[in-house]
């Protein structure tokens, strides 16, 4: 069984309006998902699939080193469907995908 965490989160923009929109994971489930998944190189990021609400999807995340943590991008389709913009907080469920 893959991994999976539960968490809620501040969606935020990267970049000003209109561009990029994530959620920083909680420090102590980057530290786990950091000590599960191996070394890759490029950008280090780590397939996830994604529930927030009744949306489901399969993106990666990505380690930020300023933050310390992993950030999860949130589409623009999920935020339409789900109404949620930068500011609004969500419930969020990732399943760590290792293979």
């Amino acid at each position: 069984m893959e991994p999976t965490y539960a968490f809620s989160g501040a969606l935020w923009e990267y970049g000003g309006e209109n561009t990029w929109v994530f959620i920083t994971l909680p420090g102590e489930h980057a530290d786990e998902i950091a000590d599960l998944v191996p070394r890759r190189p490029g950008f280090g990021s780590v397939k996830v699939q994604v529930r927030i609400g009744k949306t489901e999807w399969a993106t990666s995340l990505f380690p930020d080193k300023q933050l310390g943590s992993y950030v999860l991008p949130v589409k623009r389709s999920v935020r339409d469907r789900e109404q949620l913009a930068p500011g609004d907080g969500a419930d969020v469920s990732i399943q760590v995908i290792l293979k």
